[in-house]
């Protein structure tokens, strides 16, 4: 951990002291998270490219503020998470379900036997895995890739989202369900 602060560090130092290529190496670091994130929730490639802009954009505004509390990737992960929130909003398009719950649940230390990466075994069951994750609702696809995608922690995950650990592991726990019901559906094996 203290590497990757370091590492940080010197990379916000660098950008702040303008150096030649400091924020470009930002940007290809970081580019792949704000994406991840960003086209899980809009979706639209043309707005997603626009708001993966504005996040590096706002990055490179606000990163004198940037105070090491946390990862320089959970803190460019919030930024991003925060832009393509704002466009749903905008959008006025719902982040959950309706009825979905977003409080805490009991499902927190509970395994649904469901896994993901077995599912993924063969190109028929995989096409129709990401039918299904395109179907789920933006939050739980945006939970889902960074969880299994960029493997963040959910203590990360929570840090960019601004959400309670619980509540990130009830809406993984509820998407492996909806996505397991759906490979289900869609190929008569159950997952």
């Amino acid at each position: 951990m203290d590497d990757i602060r370091q590492a940080d560090r010197a990379l916000v130092d660098a950008v702040l002291a303008n150096r030649p290529g400091a924020f470009e190496r930002l940007v290809r670091e970081y580019q792949g998270l704000c994406w991840h994130i960003i086209q899980r929730m809009v979706r639209n490639p043309e707005d997603a490219r626009e708001l993966c802009q504005d996040t590096f954009l706002r990055v490179h505004q606000c990163l004198h503020q940037y105070r090491y509390e946390s990862a320089l990737k959970s803190w460019i992960g919030r930024i991003a998470f925060t832009i393509a929130l704002r466009h749903l909003q905008h959008k006025r398009i719902a982040l959950v379900e309706p009825g979905g719950d977003d409080g805490e649940s009991l499902v927190d230390s509970i395994g649904d036997g469901f896994d993901l990466e077995a599912a993924c075994a063969d190109e028929e069951t995989a096409r129709h895995l990401h039918e299904a994750i395109e179907a789920l609702p933006p939050l739980q696809r945006t939970l889902l890739t960074l969880y299994y995608l960029e493997e963040t922690s959910i203590p990360e995950i929570a840090r960019i989202t601004g959400m309670a650990a619980g509540t990130i592991k009830s809406h993984l726990f509820r998407s492996r369900l909806r996505l397991r019901d759906a490979l289900e559906t869609r190929t008569g094996v159950a997952a």
